[in-house]
């Protein structure tokens, strides 16, 4: 079982971890370590307890807000998946009744439509470089 020797808030500890998961083990301690570093920025020296406590917490915090963040976006996407499923049910259902009847097509897309679908795009962009900045800060 690998030993790793990681820095929190300027102190080294000993750490053992799984093997292969050196690099998961280290990702996390940096994460701890910015936070601690950020903590005793603002507070000077503190007691290890405290800073390892505090820099979890701090880190939690993060970590739920961006959860948070994503369980509203999976809502809204799930009620765009709805919408769309509705839509193309509305689309066939009028196909059907149109295949009998003139044929008319449309060569746009409603605007409400392609809104909507931009809306999505920007917040999944926005999501995926959060995650991907707060990657590299942990890498």
């Amino acid at each position: 079982m690998p030993e790793l020797e990681i820095l929190i808030g300027g102190r080294a500890f000993e750490v053992a971890c799984q093997e292969g998961e050196e690099h998961y083990l280290q990702t996390a301690a940096e994460m701890l370590n910015i936070e601690a570093q950020t903590l005793i920025a603002q507070t000077g020296r503190i007691p290890e307890a405290r800073m390892l406590l505090m820099s979890g917490l701090m880190l939690a915090d993060r970590t739920a807000g961006v959860e948070d963040r994503l369980k509203l976006m999976e809502d809204e996407s799930d009620g765009l998946r709805a919408e769309i499923d509705r839509l193309t049910t509305a689309l066939k259902r009028s196909e059907s009744l149109a295949s009998s009847a003139q044929r008319v097509e449309v060569p746009v897309i409603p605007v409400a439509v392609t809104q909507t679908l931009t809306t999505l795009a920007d917040q999944a962009e926005a999501l995926a470089s959060e995650v991907e900045a707060k990657s590299k800060k942990a890498g």
